[in-house]
């Protein structure tokens, strides 16, 4: 079972499919960086193709992260990112996250289908026992979007992360566990399908 904790998969709803993030993605990324408040709340900003280079080395070459290029079923365009990480098979957990998306599909349903799809693999195929999220406390949009898939709130990490700025993050943290997903997997297929 281990092994595949860290196998690179395609995850392909009806929106959006994940396929794993490589070099061929550089340009495309780069075109789905279409608005510079995406990346407020990353460490990583993407504003020219050198950029959209190191972050896909940095992502492919983490040993606990598979990154995925979000692609848009209706466009087969490259509109973001998204990624599982802190893998940990022996406690079966991880954590989604590094994600964003071009400013002109935010709203579209291909999010929360994302994570559908990441919720299912970790829950279903990984028999994963808990996924969580972390975002810096301030950024209110992701911390909405996290509660919306059903995860709960669980806290503060202080000085948790850098800011692109330098400066200490507070992290919150959400999860989901095993025992959350019967419950919240019929909810946000229903909520995917509209």
């Amino acid at each position: 079972m281990t092994a595949s904790w860290f196998e690179s998969p395609t995850l392909t709803g009806d929106r959006v499919r994940l396929e794993p993030l490589g070099v061929a993605h550089t340009d495309a990324l780069l075109a789905a960086a279409d608005d510079p408040a995406i990346f407020r709340w990353t460490a990583s900003p993407i504003t020219d193709r050198e950029q959209a280079q190191k972050y896909i080395a940095a992502a492919v070459d983490d040993p606990n992260r598979i990154a995925f290029a979000q692609v848009s079923i209706a466009t087969n365009a490259v509109v973001g990112t998204t990624s599982m990480y802190q893998i940990d098979p022996v406690n079966r957990s991880l954590a989604i996250g590094y994600t964003w998306l071009s400013r002109s599909v935010q709203g579209t349903g291909i999010n929360p289908e994302s994570k559908l799809l990441l919720l299912r693999h970790a829950f279903d195929q990984l028999e994963a026992v808990r996924v969580e999220w972390h975002t810096d406390e301030f950024n209110e949009q992701s911390r909405a979007a996290i509660a919306k898939l059903g995860a709960q709130f669980e806290g503060l990490l202080r000085k948790h992360r850098r800011r692109a700025d330098g400066s200490w993050r507070t992290t919150a943290l959400f999860a989901m566990t095993d025992d959350d997903w019967p419950t919240i997997a019929p909810q946000l297929e229903t909520r995917t399908r509209n």
